[in-house]
């Protein structure tokens, strides 16, 4: 049964929201009075379904059901936790609790706040102990930090679980130690918004230039180590202390106005506004969400393949979602399961695209490789293995392209054991866009023993398993096309 959500408020942030329990199986009611909030959350689910399947290697789980409701009370109804994101007025949010606790008493309450404590979002509740602030980034369905704070009335087991919940929808929860007004992320955020507005407002830089400043500079820097991370490198050989002792001395001289703001008028709006829309106004906002979305895939799975930063999040989430799918199958196989293995699901990527628009033919051998990889995983024959001295080494390899996937299309390989021993396996893999099979890859691998060289006999563990697989097969009819030659006629 799937585990449910409530989102209270959606906007572009709770929309996020939905999008991000969504597509990671759970189930969602939503609740909002706007007339307009089911369409805004269905062009935003469209969104993030092109987006964040693209970030995954792992089989996205189904997705769950999305209701919306007339009541607050009937979105709840059923939900473990609640994700309230409606406007920033504090006596609008004690309203939405005091409603949500009377209709789900004990019912864990997240807030998106972006500024609120969870000691002023508590007053008044008869549990305060079950409202706490997880406060977001947009895009939520594609930025992990989640930043998790609450007040001496939160026990450890409700942080806990506010963490378990985050970590289970791929976010980064990241806990703040004390209580304080716009937690971590906005305190800097908003130190860099005045600095730039004093800049504008100067005459010193545009909209765009501010930008271009972060984002063909620093920004890149900040995005994959940070702030002190960054600051260590540029100390050189000698370090932190170093470069502390190098511009430390900068914190006196007057480079900044942080400690003044400018006012806040008509005038400053039509400055920033006008400089804006020079800027960006020849594109729609959702144009620039697809753009922004693109741009974050790259970038996230630069991370990802390199484990580092906001990929290496990524990354374990996947890990945990693939030991879950494998013990499932595995069971499965030990049932007798004689249906192919779903052992890859991915989305065909800009970068996998050649001249003629197609998915380019290196990518099937890699599809074809992360299934067999994530087969060899399933059957105990993983890194672990590898680093033990042994392997199974690709001998021949047969692709046939009998259709085309093309950009966004979802892409999954489904791998047959032909034949096995203890020294070798023959498989066959089915690279299938939806119902069309678009490729057929045939493999025949043998187990070396890396240090002599030679091949010798699996591992009896591994065996077993392979072994197991092989015979759930052996009752399946010979695919189409298995040993068939290069150029041969239908």
């Amino acid at each position: 049964m799937a585990r449910k959500a409530a989102i209270i408020g959606g906007g572009v942030i709770g929309g996020g929201w939905a999008a991000r329990f969504l597509l990671n199986g759970w189930d969602v009611g939503v609740f909002d009075p706007d007339p307009q909030a089911e369409r805004k959350i269905s062009e935003v689910m469209a969104n993030a379904r092109a987006a964040l399947p693209a970030l995954s290697d792992v089989p996205m789980p189904k997705e769950g059901k999305l209701t919306f409701h007339g009541t607050i009370g009937e979105a709840v109804e059923g939900a473990e936790y609640v994700q309230e994101s409606v406007s920033e007025r504090i006596e609008l949010k004690h309203k939405v609790y005091a409603q949500l606790q009377q209709a789900n008493p004990g019912v864990l309450i997240g807030s998106s706040t972006s500024g609120f404590k969870a000691s002023d979002l508590q007053k008044g509740s008869p549990a305060p102990q079950n409202i706490i602030v997880a406060h977001p980034f947009n895009p939520v369905y594609l930025l992990p930090l989640s930043e998790v704070s609450g007040s001496p009335a939160n026990p450890p087991a409700v942080v806990e679980k506010t963490v378990e919940i985050m970590k289970a929808i791929g976010m980064f929860p990241l806990v703040i130690r004390h209580e304080i007004d716009a937690f971590i992320g906005n305190r800097f955020l908003e130190a860099v918004w005045r600095e730039a507005l004093w800049m504008l407002k100067d005459g010193i830089a545009t909209t765009e230039e501010i930008d271009d400043a972060i984002r063909m500079g620093f920004g890149l820097r900040w995005g994959q180590m940070g702030l002190f991370e960054t600051y260590r490198v540029a100390g050189g050989e000698a370090g932190m202390r170093h470069f502390m002792a190098q511009f430390g001395p900068a914190l006196k001289w007057p480079w900044t106005k942080l400690m003044d703001v400018p006012e806040f008028n008509d005038e400053l709006v039509d400055l920033v506004a006008n400089q804006s829309d020079a800027q960006s106004g020849m594109y729609s906002i959702r144009e620039l969400e697809r753009i922004r979305d693109r741009n974050l895939v790259g970038f996230l799975r630069a991370l990802k393949d390199r484990n580092w930063g906001a990929g290496k999040v990524l990354k374990e989430h996947d890990e945990r979602r693939a030991a879950a799918l494998h013990a499932d199958l595995a069971k499965g196989v030990d049932a007798g399961n004689a249906a192919p293995l779903a052992m890859y699901h991915g989305q065909v990527l800009p970068g996998w695209i050649d001249y003629n628009g197609h998915m380019t033919e290196s990518r099937y051998l890699f599809v074809c490789s992360e299934t067999c990889d994530n087969f060899l995983r399933m059957i105990g024959a993983g890194m672990d293995y590898v680093a033990a001295g042994h392997s199974f080494y690709t001998a021949e390899t047969h692709i046939r392209h009998l259709d085309e996937a093309k950009l966004g299309d979802q892409i999954r390989g489904e791998m047959q054991i032909l034949s096995a021993d203890e020294k070798r396996f023959r498989s066959f893999v089915r690279i299938m866009v939806g119902d069309t099979c678009v490729a057929t890859v045939e493999q025949l691998c043998l187990h070396v023993d890396m240090k002599a060289g030679k091949t010798v006999p699996a591992d009896p563990q591994v065996w077993a398993k392979l072994e197991a697989v092989a015979k759930a097969h052996a009752g399946l009819p010979m695919p189409e096309g298995a040993g068939r030659a290069v150029g041969q006629k239908k």
